[in-house]
């Protein structure tokens, strides 16, 4: 009930559409009722011997209510042949209000899921945003895309959809049950006996069937996140000839799907069958008792007809009321697990004091940083290091020790367990997140392109660059030539993750970006590591035009790219072994030597363009 109330808590902002929406539907309800009421004065009509028409017979209220509005149409004394004329045309009339209403109804309705809807995947998606790295280390990206999509679309189900025909069919019931205890209460308490019977045996099914429902949107989650996952790996899949194995992980996770959504569709099928079965239970003994109540001229044969003839469409209403629990269940796991994602709070989170940062004026500093991602390993431990303004710092090691997690903390995109990272002397949390990321430019080896235009991939999340400034930043990335190649230069549209270009291109396309933002931060993370020689050269040059006047880390997989670093830092096991320049540390022996040796051979020596 908790969860239902905070879903019921989304439909807040549209007071006034709702409040629209349920007068529609209280009106068709009304009006959906009243439409068989009035079968009972056409039967009066239609079999009477006098001259007159009864509209009293199926109880006072219901009478006048009928003599207010038809009684109009028809004098005292109306021939027969002419009361079945108007009261046909006041049916037709009905009819066409009551559809009328219906429409208003499922329309207000519609617009009103939507609205929801829209709200709920934009209020999820800022905050899956906001959230921190460590989050989504431990989440699978299908599980994530499956409840923004999936979860979402239950959610509008549970909120809107199902609330709609709810308080429809408890209108449907309440006005019916008014005018059947008019005609006959002993009948009405008759008819209505079955459902709190039927309400009894539904509560020992809604555990069981919660408990399927979650599970089976978990399964579905992680087919969307294998699918997912094989989808972006199609390469590796084919380069490793493992289509038959990933075949069969798949039909194992289907299979498992599979029996999960059986069980629980088990369960829940047996709400039509226990509704049909007490209903024919209901009816029957309606048919019986109400047929002695006729033969003994307790009741009237047509206020019997109009009474049967309301109960049968009393029926749906109350039978989808009775399948309301279960029908629920689905959307309510749904919530349960979206609201684990709204639930997650951020680390990263700025303090109401929080500075906006600028540039770097004297250095940054690790004063004793450690890390680790989880309480029992560490990754960092005890790092003690300064990187000046202007200056470029470089960071060799094997996988492993701790590069890409140290810049990382620089970006904070995590936080120290221990120790501070300071700029000018000012702890980075006392800067806002925003601010401080927007200084800093980041280049990793996986570069990541989006589906939009070159222009757009340069100028990400700066809509209102001018096209000059992304052609310099293209110029001075070398990107321009190969650009203008393109079937509609800067206008192309690049496939998914810039599939269509080579993994120079893409480099130098994040390089173009990096260069246009103009930061005082840059972070390159084995940037060239996995291009061709020539490739190499050209993101080198590229990567020169950004180092001037810049505070540079560059993680270095190729130590060729790093002789002329102003410092040289050796990780091992989390920790920062040795440091110096390239000639110091060569001279000096140890892990960088052995690094060096190990690509260029002992007593070698690179020549060329190099950071």
């Amino acid at each position: 009930m908790k969860q239902y109330i905070r879903l019921l808590r989304q439909l807040a902002p549209y007071r006034m559409l709702l409040a629209a929406a349920l007068l529609a539907t209280f009106m068709f309800a009304a009006l959906d009722t009243f439409s068989f009421v009035m079968v009972f004065p056409f039967l009066d009509a239609l079999f009477k011997e006098g001259s007159s028409i009864n509209l009293f017979g199926a109880g006072e209220r219901i009478g006048q209510l009928l003599e207010g509005t038809i009684g109009r149409l028809l004098p005292p004394d109306a021939d027969p042949l002419d009361a079945i004329t108007a009261l046909c045309i006041a049916i037709a009339v009905v009819f066409l209000l009551k559809n009328v209403f219906d429409y208003l109804r499922q329309y207000l309705v519609v617009r009103l899921e939507q609205s929801v809807t829209r709200d709920l995947r934009n209020t999820v998606y800022t905050h899956l945003l906001e959230l921190d790295l460590r989050f989504y280390n431990r989440t699978r990206a299908g599980q994530i895309i499956n409840r923004l999509t999936s979860d979402t679309d239950l959610l509008r189900t549970l909120v809107t959809k199902n609330i709609s025909t709810f308080f429809t069919s408890v209108l449907q019931v309440i006005i019916a049950i008014w005018v059947l205890l008019e005609i006959s209460w002993q009948l009405t308490l008759l008819a209505l006996v079955v459902m709190p019977l039927t309400f009894g045996i539904w509560r020992r099914l809604l555990a069981p069937l919660r408990r399927g429902d979650r599970r089976v949107l978990e399964m579905s989650g992680e087919v969307t996140s294998h699918l997912q996952e094989t989808v972006s790996g199609v390469r590796q899949v084919k380069a490793a000839a493992a289509e038959s194995f990933e075949s069969n992980r798949f039909r194992n996770l289907t299979e498992s799907y599979f029996g999960s959504v059986v069980r629980t569709e088990r369960i829940r099928a047996l709400a039509s069958p226990l509704s049909e079965t007490m209903g024919a239970i209901g009816t029957v003994l309606l048919l019986w008792f109400g047929g002695r109540m006729v033969v003994q001229g307790a009741l009237t044969a047509g206020a019997f007809i109009t009474f049967i003839g309301i109960s049968l469409k009393l029926y749906q209403p109350v039978k989808w009321l009775t399948k309301f629990p279960s029908m629920i269940q689905p959307g309510l796991s749904a919530a349960d697990r979206i609201f684990e994602f709204l639930d997650t709070p951020a680390e990263m989170v700025d303090s109401p004091e929080a500075r906006v940062f600028d540039t770097v004026n004297d250095a940054i500093r690790f004063e004793n940083v450690s890390f680790s991602y989880t309480d029992d390993a560490p990754v960092l431990r005890d790092i003690e290091l300064t990187a000046r303004r202007g200056t470029v710092t470089a960071l060799v090691g094997p996988s492993g020790a701790g590069k890409t997690t140290l810049v990382d903390l620089a970006a904070r995109f995590y936080d120290p367990t221990a120790g501070r990272i300071t700029v000018d002397g000012i702890d980075v949390r006392e800067f806002s997140v925003k601010s401080l990321r927007s200084k800093m430019g980041v280049v990793t080896q996986e570069t990541v392109l989006f589906h939009d235009t070159v222009r757009s991939n340069i100028a990400y999340a700066l809509p209102d660059a001018a096209q000059e400034a992304v052609e310099r930043a293209a110029r001075a990335a070398n990107a321009h030539d190969f650009i203008m190649q393109m079937p509609h230069g800067y206008d192309t549209v690049l496939g998914e993750r810039g599939t269509r270009l080579s993994g120079g291109q893409r480099q130098r396309i994040a390089i173009a970006r990096a260069i246009l933002r103009d930061p005082p931060i840059l972070i390159f993370d084995e940037a060239t590591s996995a291009l061709d020689s020539e490739s190499e050269r050209l993101v080198q040059e590229a990567i020169e035009h950004l180092l001037e006047g810049r505070t540079v880390f560059v993680i270095a997989h190729r130590l060729s790219t790093i002789l002329k670093a102003d410092q040289i830092v050796a990780m091992e096991g989390g920790r920062i072994v040795q440091r110096g320049t390239h000639d110091e540390l060569v001279a000096e022996g140890g892990l960088y030597r052995k690094l060096y040796r190990l690509q260029s051979g002992p007593g070698s020596h690179v020549p060329g363009k190099s950071i």
